[in-house]
């Protein structure tokens, strides 16, 4: 069942959306048999907590939904697998921000089922009125993506199957894709990308897709695509290797933001460049002390064959600066420092120009996208000092890892070259309405709503 329809809300079961503060309020222009009704249930208006309002026949005739101090994306996301069978629609949509709730609501509808059979929502919401469906429906469709390719482990997901959705999402919108794998990674002068996944069966690659006029603003989008973090010569131990199929999320997010920017046709020029690689152990693997090259030119010192993601982002932020975009963007899981600061639900975010890094901050506020942005804090790149090459990939102190490997990252941005890095973690630990157990876009449509 599809989570809306185009069915009349007159004969739609009506929500009520309900603030505590209101409560008292709209219980007062009720009968005296529902205002005891909602005080039997015990209804406070609490945030994810509704009241079923019974018609005399013992049908549902009407539905409380409590909303706490402010109505937000996820209200009306625990009813879509709580309510009985039907089909709902908002009864007073006034002062409401109903393209959030209805993004709260599709999401809510979102179920992983590659592996598993599991039961549909049998609940619909009448599309209200005076709201844009297509980009509804765009929106938690892009979140679904990014959530399906995190969520699947790398044996169904390793760099032919990222490089492959790539090609889907291509096609879909006449934008054509290029790949370079394996050998030919050093013909073409992707030494970074290829060192790091030359250690797996499946060969690594970098996948690129173009769509645009030459006209519009150039607008690289890159992603971190490392389909699986063994952490190579510095192997993780068992606990942090277990949830790292979701080490390809950056790439999951940058294909996520080219699939909105093309299906809602933005006046940019968008270049999509995901490096996609498995971090394995082998004979060949590349080892702590190693002294490798880049796209750029800078020699960098192998510290750890751990932080192995901002060593693949080098040579693609290297080849989108090539081109002088207007803007480059880059999703990437790739610090637990980030996560120690902020948790698992904010991304760092990173930007050499404080307006635009604004700016994105306040996208993400306005459309409950949260951000959190972090300096670059030039002061500490000396930590990336090395006695034998241009700069080590990790830092000399254990603190400020987020803020490091976000320095390490600028020294491949062309002068000049606006530039936004994400922190992501990709992955909701438990599940909540709207958010199932598995993997997450986050800082996705914070990043669509600053390029709109």
């Amino acid at each position: 069942m599809q989570a809306f329809t185009e069915q009349s809300t007159q004969s739609a079961i009506p929500l009520h959306i309900v603030l505590k503060g209101q409560l008292s309020a709209w219980a007062e222009g009720q009968d005296e048999s529902v205002r005891a009704w909602v005080t039997a249930n015990g209804f406070t208006a609490r945030a994810g907590t509704h009241c079923l309002l019974p018609s005399s026949s013992g049908d549902v005739k009407a539905v409380l939904v409590g909303a706490g101090d402010e109505a937000d994306l996820y209200t009306l996301s625990a009813l879509a697998s709580r309510l009985p069978k039907g089909t709902y629609a908002l009864a007073e949509p006034e002062g409401l921000d109903l393209e959030q709730l209805c993004i709260g609501w599709g999401l809510a509808h979102y179920q992983y089922t590659r592996y598993r059979a599991v039961k549909p929502r049998k609940t619909q919401l009448a599309w209200p009125e005076g709201v844009d469906r297509k980009r509804v429906e765009a929106i938690v469709s892009a979140q679904s993506l990014v959530r399906d390719m995190v969520t699947t482990p790398t044996e169904d997901m390793g760099p032919d199957e990222v490089q492959a959705a790539v090609e889907k999402v291509g096609e879909r919108f006449g934008a054509p894709t290029t790949t370079i794998s394996g050998d030919q990674l050093l013909e073409e002068n992707f030494p970074a990308v290829h060192v790091v996944g030359r250690a797996s069966h499946r060969p690594p690659r970098l996948v690129e897709l173009n769509w645009g006029q030459d006209s519009d603003p150039l607008v690289c989008v890159i992603g971190k695509g490392v389909c699986f973090d063994t952490g190579g010569l510095n192997l993780k131990s068992a606990t942090g290797m277990r949830l790292m199929k979701k080490d390809m999320g950056g790439a999951a997010h940058a294909l996520g933001l080219a699939q909105l920017i093309m299906e809602h046709a933005l006046p940019v020029r968008l270049k999509l460049l995901i490096p996609t690689v498995e971090n394995s152990v082998s004979g060949n693997a590349y080892r702590p002390g190693d002294v490798i090259n880049t796209r750029q030119g800078l020699r960098v010192e192998i510290g750890n064959t751990d932080a192995e993601g901002r060593i693949i982002m080098s040579d693609a932020l290297t080849l989108a600066s090539e081109s002088k975009p207007d803007f480059i963007v880059d999703f990437a899981t790739l610090t637990g420092a980030a996560r120690v600061a902020l948790g698992a639900d904010l991304p760092a975010m990173f930007c050499n120009d404080a307006p635009t890094g604004r700016r994105i901050w306040e996208a993400g506020e306005k459309v409950q996208d949260p951000v959190w942005e972090m300096p670059l804090y030039a002061g500490y790149k000396r930590l990336l000092k090395s006695p034998v090459a241009d700069l080590n990939n990790i830092s000399s102190s254990g603190m400020g890892g987020a803020i490091t490997a976000a320095l390490f990252l600028e020294s491949f941005v062309g002068k000049g070259i606006t530039w936004c890095h994400i922190d992501t973690f990709a992955w909701n630990q438990k599940s909540r309405p709207g958010r199932p157990e598995g993997g997450e876009a986050l800082s996705l449509r914070a990043v669509f709503a600053y390029l709109q």
